[in-house]
């Protein structure tokens, strides 16, 4: 799977910028922090920043593996200048591998219990076996129990100099203020167009793909703002063979989407009805449609309210703009429970003829 497969192996190819950038300052400082709490949606490069952080303090080639051990030296700050992980020594092999010693990876969604958590504090009061950092990465941390948390609460107070943890979550609200407090948090937001782009063009160069910025972009805005989806989306298109723009654009179901628009701007019902059951028939899907409406409309809503630029396939007025996203609301919350698919958008549609009348 790409997304496995040609996952950031150093911090410059961290997709998600604002923590790529917080790491490279952390880890230039020299002094670390024991415990960090990563932050955020599926899909927005925790887990990697996790590991590419262990091997940066692990490496055998950068300057970390020149500065004296931090039990040696506690209170004095390191100032490494090259941080990258160089990902040709052993120990950067071997965590590439998961089968460094000294970097361990704990599921709470799968191993939540007290007993887990007890295993992991027991192996962190061991020195490190092969590297100068034992780096504990806690995916997941928001379902630890109770009970887990309070064991694992001591030694986040207290840790041992040679021991980092890092906590990923989706949820830190269920986390305890306790845990939170005792964190250095990086926040992983939704990941950026520019940046889900960023890392399309990444995996095309190493998988050796030719593709369109055209259908980057195509891509990037359909990949709900998760590095992971994107990748997926990516690959799916690749072994179809619907690396063009208008393969993709079909695939994806965006197929004639904007004139949609222009028959609910210009033309009748009639017309419209039949645009949608042409689209249906030639493998559109209601899902991805509305979405596009939606989001045309949106920038359309806000352009009219003197916020970014009017969409020139749009002429529909403010008004006629409020119902319908109303309405293709309404008909995506109703998708998933109708039994043919157009039909919550062909009644969204008949309503907003009717209510454009009235008006």
């Amino acid at each position: 799977m790409y997304y496995l497969t040609y996952r950031p192996k150093t911090i410059g190819e961290i997709d998600n910028i604002e923590p790529r950038e917080t790491i490279k300052k952390i880890l230039a400082s020299g002094t670390l922090p024991h415990a960090f709490l990563f932050v955020g949606q599926k899909g927005t490069g925790k887990t990697s920043t996790a590991r590419i952080f262990a091997k940066a303090v692990n490496c055998l080639s950068n300057s970390f593996s020149k500065s004296p051990q931090p039990s040696q030296h506690p209170q004095q700050p390191q100032t490494p200048h090259n941080i990258e992980p160089c990902n040709h020594c052993s120990n950067c092999k071997s965590i590439d591998l998961s089968s460094f010693p000294d970097v361990l990876e704990l599921d709470a969604a799968s191993n939540r219990g007290i007993n887990e958590v007890k295993e992991l504090i027991k192996e962190s009061s061991y020195l490190p076996m092969a590297g100068r950092f034992r780096v504990f990465i806690i995916d997941e941390a928001h379902m630890i129990t109770s009970d887990g948390f309070n064991a694992l609460l001591k030694t986040l107070e207290e840790p041992p100099s040679t021991v980092i943890f890092i906590l990923a979550t989706t949820n830190v609200e269920k986390l305890p203020k306790t845990i939170q407090s005792r964190c250095i948090p990086i926040e992983f937001g939704r990941a950026k167009e520019s940046e889900i782009v960023h890392m399309l063009k990444r995996i095309a160069a190493h998988a050796k793909l030719s593709i369109t910025d055209e259908v980057y972009g195509l891509i990037a805005s359909h990949s709900d703002s998760s590095f992971r989806d994107g990748a997926k989306l990516l690959e799916e298109l690749v072994m179809l063979g619907k690396t063009d723009i208008d393969a993709a654009q079909s695939h994806i179901g965006l197929r004639s989407k904007n004139n949609l628009l222009v028959i609910l701007g210009k033309q009748t019902v009639i017309e419209a009805l039949s645009w949608i059951e042409e689209f249906s028939k030639s493998g559109g899907g209601c899902k991805t449609l509305i979405e596009e409406l939606l989001h045309e409309l949106h920038d359309d809503l806000l352009a009219l309210n003197k916020i970014g630029p009017l969409s020139r396939k749009t002429t529909l007025s403010l008004l006629e703009i409020i119902i319908l996203m109303k309405l293709l609301q309404e008909a995506y919350s109703n998708l998933r429970s109708s039994p043919i698919e157009t039909i919550p958008l062909e009644i969204a549609i008949v309503e907003f003829y009717n209510k454009r009348s009235v008006h």
